[in-house]
């Protein structure tokens, strides 16, 4: 049978059928009724919809490793994969930015914030998947509510670039009180090494002399997080 038949009379594609039991799927049972790459699947559909994105998606996951992986991947590492237009990629990185803004509206709508859940949620989605190190600060005020989220220094897969004096100096800037710093390990393990915790004491103690406080320092990994307060190394 031709493509064209197998399209039907009314320019269906073949696989149109598979599509709405998916959507069916995820309508009566959410995201949990479905893998990693049938909820790829569904964002690809929007962007590709004439094609059939199963092997897609499964390249995708294959390739990135997880779904979260997959919606954190830069965009030059997107175009890597062969068969993926640029409407998909953008499709991925839009699903991405939205979880993203939702994890940091919860943030802020929270009072007396410190290193509450809501902060671990936002951290996570923000920066628990991606291939490199970035270095963010979360500017707060005297009630521990949020000003800014900003990323301070984006690097490698194992260095992010840290200058103190223009975390202060951004700080006093915004009227901040207190900070949260936070970053990532792309290895997965969030353990913080020496140099981490020498920088983050060099921080507090540049901090504290202008009477901001360092409320915690959180690395997050794909498996789990440290932080800093926890470990009582502050």
């Amino acid at each position: 049978m031709t493509a064209g038949l197998r399209e039907g009379i009314a320019g269906e594609p073949h696989h149109s059928g598979h599509r709405e039991r998916l959507r069916e799927r995820f309508r009566v049972g959410g995201d949990a009724a479905l893998a990693d790459y049938e909820l790829l699947e569904l964002i690809l559909f929007r962007a590709m919809p004439r094609r059939d994105v199963k092997p897609l998606a499964k390249a995708l996951i294959a390739r990135f490793g997880s779904f979260s992986e997959v919606l954190a991947a830069r965009p030059e590492r997107l175009a890597e994969i062969a068969g993926l237009s640029d409407a998909a990629a953008t499709e991925i990185k839009i699903v991405e930015a939205a979880a993203r803004r939702i994890a940091l509206a919860a943030v802020r709508k929270r009072v007396g914030l410190s290193s509450s859940s809501a902060v671990l949620s936002y951290c996570r989605t923000a920066m628990a998947f991606i291939d490199h190190e970035e270095f963010r600060i979360l500017f707060l005020d005297k009630k521990n509510q949020l000003l800014a989220d900003e990323v301070q220094g984006v690097g490698t897969v194992d260095h992010a670039p840290v200058y103190p004096r223009e975390i202060i100096r951004r700080s006093l800037e915004l009227g901040a009180t207190a900070l949260i710093l936070v970053h990532n390990h792309p290895s997965g393990d969030p353990s913080p090494s020496t140099a981490d915790i020498a920088m983050t004491m060099q921080i507090v103690t540049l901090a504290k002399a202008l009477g901001i406080q360092v409320h915690d320092h959180l690395i997050m990994g794909r498996d789990g997080y440290a932080s800093f307060r926890a470990l009582n190394l502050l």
